[in-house]
Parts: C-alpha cells; sequence; structure tokens
C-alpha cells in the first residue's frame, strides 16, 4: 500500500497512511515520511494502521531512522529495559509508585530547550487512552514566524532567550537532576537546518531575553507566547489508543491538556537529539 499523507490542518501536522510502523520501513517508504515530516512538522499515524501493537524495538528502531535517539535525564521514569523511552503516565504499580511522568507538558514547550542541543524531534505512542480529554495541542512556530509584522521581525533579529527549569515547570526533577544543568541561550527566531525556513523559538523553557530589561525582556515573551498559540497556527490531537505522532521540535511548540485522572493516560516517548540552534 503507497504512502498517503492527508493535511489535518491548515498551517500544521497531516495524517500518514500506508506505514506499517511494526517493520521497517522501505528507504522508499521512509523517504516519504520524511519529506512529510519536512513539510507538516508533526504527523500523526492512526491506531488502526498498527497491528500488532508498536513494540519498544520497534518504536526505538523508528526514531533511529531519524538520528540519535537520546537519553532523558529523568531516568527514574525509563522504561525499565529500554532507557530510550521514557514513560508519560498517571497509572500506578501495585505498591502506589508511579509508572511515569505525570502532569508532563502542560504548558506550551519544546522539548528540552534547556539544553545546548535541545531534541530535534519527538515521538509519543498512545498505550492507553482516556474516554474524553488528554489531547495534545501543536503550533506551528515556523507559521507564526511568517505572520510576524516586518517590525517584529526586525525587532528580533539577533536577540536570544535564556533557557532553564524552574520548580513550577519540573516539579519531578530532583535536586541532583537540576544541578546537572544550567542556563543556556538560544536564538529568538532559529532557521530550520533541512528547510532553510526560520521559526520562533520560546516555550514555557524561555526565562528570559538575553541582555534586555526584565520589563521589556517579559513583554516580547508574552508577546511571542500569545502569537504562536492563535487559532490558525495550532492542531489539537485527539489520543486513540496505539495511535504514534511525531513532531519536530525545531518549528512546534506542544502542551498537553487535562483529563479525569480515574482513567489511564500511559504513553512512551522516545526522541532524537538535535544540533545546537542558529
Amino acid at each position: 500500500m503507497p504512502i498517503s499523507v492527508e493535511p489535518l490542518a491548515k498551517s500544521i501536522a497531516a495524517e500518514v497512511s500506508g506505514a506499517d510502523l511494526g517493520a521497517a520501513l522501505s528507504e522508499g517508504d521512509f523517504n516519504a515520511v520524511h519529506d512529510a515530516f519536512l513539510e507538516h512538522s508533526v504527523l500523526v499515524f492512526r491506531g488502526r494502521s498498527q497491528t500488532p501493537a508498536l513494540t519498544p524495538d520497534r518504536h526505538i528502531a523508528l526514531t533511529r531512522r531519524f538520528g540519535e535517539a537520546e537519553i532523558h535525564m529523568l531516568d527514574q521514569f525509563h522504561h525499565a529495559d529500554h532507557p530510550e523511552i521514557l514513560i508519560l503516565s498517571n497509572g500506578k504499580d501495585s505498591g502506589g509508585k508511579p509508572l511515569g511522568l505525570e502532569d508532563a507538558g502542560r504548558y506550551w514547550h519544546t522539548d528540552v530547550s534547556y539544553t545546548h542541543r535541545p531534541s530535534m524531534a519527538s515521538f509519543l505512542y498512545a498505550h492507553d487512552v482516556p474516554p474524553e480529554g488528554g489531547d495534545t495541542v501543536f503550533a506551528s512556530t515556523r507559521a507564526a514566524y511568517d505572520a510576524l509584522s516586518a517590525d517584529w521581525k526586525a525587532r528580533l533579529q539577533g536577540l536570544r532567550a535564556v533557557h532553564g527549569l524552574n520548580r513550577i515547570t519540573a516539579p519531578k526533577f530532583t535536586d541532583e537532576q537540576f544541578a546537572a544543568l544550567d542556563y543556556v541561550e538560544h536564538p529568538l527566531v532559529r532557521t530550520h537546518p533541512e528547510t532553510r525556513r526560520k521559526a520562533i523559538y520560546t516555550g514555557a523553557f524561555a526565562l528570559s531575553v538575553a541582555g534586555l530589561p526584565e520589563n521589556e525582556s517579559r513583554g516580547i515573551l508574552e508577546f511571542l507566547a500569545d502569537h504562536c498559540a492563535k487559532p490558525e497556527f495550532q492542531y489539537r490531537h485527539a489520543w486513540r489508543a496505539h495511535d504514534l505522532v511525531m513532531w519536530d521540535n525545531r518549528c512546534v511548540v506542544h502542551h498537553a491538556t487535562g483529563f479525569d485522572r480515574k482513567h489511564l493516560r500511559h504513553m512512551h516517548r522516545t526522541t532524537v537529539a538535535g544540533g545546537v540552534p542558529v
């Protein structure tokens, strides 16, 4: 069955059909998926195409087709047999211990931008989903940049944001994990290394604009946050069991939404290492 790509929203996201993720993609199929990824930034592989369910080995193998699989520093939430997989879950074992990271990403962000080499891509696979809620919302910061006025584009030229963590954005980090991190600077507008298109690069981990007074810095970051979150740049994904969604952290921000915690939401996430944003 040939690969089919159907756009899901005006600025971002497409659904991919015809890709058997339970097996190694052929070179032709991988190239089609890769091209769609660069064009749409978020790709959805619906659960009906995953027969049987995507195994951890195949999940990691797909991730590695795009680059180096990262090991997240929150090792307390790694898959027991596959450290490349970070478990996102509100479930608990028989002793009451959390099965994974709960309440992850309930704010607009791009994955691990608080490091020198933020994640290039993320792959999130749904094992269990609640009957309603628990959606993930994505926004194209590439489309958001394109929509900026010429004055704003000129104002942002050359500015850099300071990225880091705090106890609000990272409550599950231990003291030791916090100590292993430092603040990093990234450009407020980054150039995609493959498409060469520009995108706004901010999110919840962007704490300030380097070299600017606090009021001016806060004003810029708040404006950009509101601008990137406009509905015309968004795609909202309502999860089904065995969906896989991958997204390009170089030009996408995302956040998770709430759900009734009496239901289980259990997901596996992998990421691909990125380069230094420029």
